[in-house]
């Protein structure tokens, strides 16, 4: 649930600077794109979460 509220905050405020840069590129996309999954807890929202836990998981180990 930290990771999962964490990570809609990361969203969110790369999503704002984004938009307001005036920038919409790619990376703009996925972040609304990740921020709408995250925060509206669809049906996908499930797998996204486990891709996400499983790249936090993996970071580590870098």
């Amino acid at each position: 649930m930290a990771v999962t509220v964490s990570l809609v905050a990361l969203f969110g405020l790369v999503l704002y600077f984004l938009l307001r840069s005036g920038s919409l590129t790619p990376g703009a996309a996925f972040a609304a794109a990740g921020f709408g999954f995250f925060l509206a807890s669809t049906g996908a929202a499930q797998p996204i979460n486990e891709m996400a836990a499983a790249v936090i998981a993996a970071i580590p180990a870098l």
